[in-house]
């Protein structure tokens, strides 16, 4: 499956006739789907090259709104553990429109976080939030960690 993102040495496994991709974040193998892929391309991406501590993101983050349940991608925390940003992927073959904007403005409501970016593997879009001019800038490149 291509996809815009830099290669890694990926492990799989097969389990039960299904494929397995490891995610190194949660040390397991998950289910390899076209959205898995992307996330674990993606995960990689950001602490190989941009230079985010693995130790700071998590996958499947749950939240619950009510009797909603909810689940972030990715979150990346900072060293106080407060999350500083939302990551939302989508399957390569899916669009990125304003449902998946919408979708990620959600999970903002509760986490509150500095950035949000959306990816289906090919394309990526990076917003930093500006709660006081209530608004948000859509930033050219994903920030290495040190610049956020």
């Amino acid at each position: 499956m291509e996809i815009n993102l830099p290669p890694y040495e990926i492990k799989m496994s097969e389990r039960g006739g299904k494929r397995m991709i490891f995610d190194f974040l949660r040390r397991r193998y998950v289910s390899l789907t076209p959205e898995e892929w992307v996330r674990q391309h993606f995960v990689h991406y950001l602490v190989e090259h941009k230079g985010y501590p693995k130790g700071l993101l998590a996958n499947e983050l749950s939240l619950q709104v009510g009797e909603k349940r909810l689940r972030c991608d990715t979150v990346l925390y900072d060293t106080a553990l407060h999350p500083r940003m939302i990551i939302e992927y989508k399957a390569p073959d899916i669009a990125i429109t304003q449902r998946v904007f919408n979708q990620i403005t959600v999970y903002n409501f509760l986490l509150h976080v500095d950035y949000l970016i959306v990816s289906n593997g090919l394309q990526h879009y990076c917003l930093r939030m500006d709660y006081e001019r209530q608004s948000c800038e859509f930033l050219s490149d994903i920030p290495a960690y040190g610049e956020l």
